[in-house]
């Protein structure tokens, strides 16, 4: 007779990933509300379980084995299907209208599945999804046209003093983002690829530039993000972005090509407070759970 296969528990894996999300046991414990003795004892669980090493030391924190970050990878999986199931399970009856608002960085590879996965979940919630630039998608929250909105908030901005209906998920590093291989001579205008004005981070880089006196000349104008990378991958131009959703063909220029620091940008939640129903309560907290992972990637802080 054939032995049955152990099963994971879902707690363990939960608190797994919460762990590795927020920077050790100890977050885990204040997030779950439990003692790091006990989510130690959980992790010690997991590893019998699977029958390997999964975590190792890093200083003073741990990190994981080759084995540990194998497994988290299908931890997030099960959680996120688990999830998905009851949400479909129990908010089926759930019914309504929803619009919201995106950013262009995230439309491309990340709001097709996120939308899908609440799809499925919701087939009854109606999502009207818009893409725009950060200072619109926040009008169109102030003006009640729209219900939610991600959008990226002011450069340098205060991090400590958002609105009362906006959640600050992060602060991203801006950056200039160039072709591998990008050259950059301090003895000619710099070569400016960027969205059509009005665009923040357009106006921030050339105000840094012109601080620091360095020459430069736009090469390529867009009104689109998908346009911009192009002209950048094709090598029209430097452009400054945030590393949110970065094509892998282009890379951040370092310090050693003498071009002025950007600071950062926070990444913000807005919700309209007229937006008071369990359609637009789900999404808020899908989109702010899914993003975790991306932001993460993102170098977000």
């Amino acid at each position: 007779m054939a032995l049955l296969p152990t099963n994971l528990d879902m707690d363990v894996l939960r608190a797994l990933v919460i762990a590795m999300e927020h920077g050790g046991f100890a977050r885990a414990a204040e997030r779950l509300g439990r003692t790091q003795s006990a989510i130690s004892l959980q992790m010690k669980k997991l590893e019998e379980q699977v029958g390997q090493p999964l975590f190792r030391k890093a200083g003073r924190t741990v990190a994981l084995t080759d084995a540990g970050d194998l497994l988290l990878g299908y931890a997030h999986r099960i959680v996120a299907l688990n999830d998905e199931a009851l949400s479909a399970a129990r908010g089926r009856a759930m019914d309504g209208t929803v619009r919201v608002g995106f950013p262009q960085d995230l439309a491309e590879r990340w709001l097709p599945a996120v939308l899908g996965s609440f799809h499925r979940a919701h087939p009854r919630i109606h999502v009207e999804a818009q893409v725009g630039r950060g200072r619109e998608l926040r009008e169109r929250v102030a003006q009640g046209s729209l219900d939610l909105a991600l959008a990226f908030g002011e450069i340098g901005g205060n991090p400590a003093a958002p609105a009362s209906a906006t959640a600050t998920l992060a602060h991203l590093p801006v950056a200039w983002v160039a072709p591998g291989g990008f050259r950059a001579d301090p003895e000619t205008p710099l070569p400016l690829a960027l969205l059509d004005a009005p665009c923040m981070f357009r106006q921030h880089g050339i105000d840094r530039l012109d601080g620091g006196g360095r020459p430069w000349r736009i090469t390529f104008t867009s009104p689109s993000l998908s346009g911009l990378w192009a002209a950048v991958e094709a090598g029209l131009g430097v452009t400054i972005r945030t590393p949110l959703g970065l094509p892998e063909t282009l890379a951040i220029l370092g310090s050693r090509y003498g071009l002025p620091e950007l600071g950062s940008v926070p990444l913000e939640l807005h919700r309209a407070p007229s937006a008071a129903n369990p359609a637009v309560d789900r999404l808020h907290g899908i989109l702010a759970e899914s993003l975790a992972a991306v932001l993460r990637d993102a170098g977000a802080q």
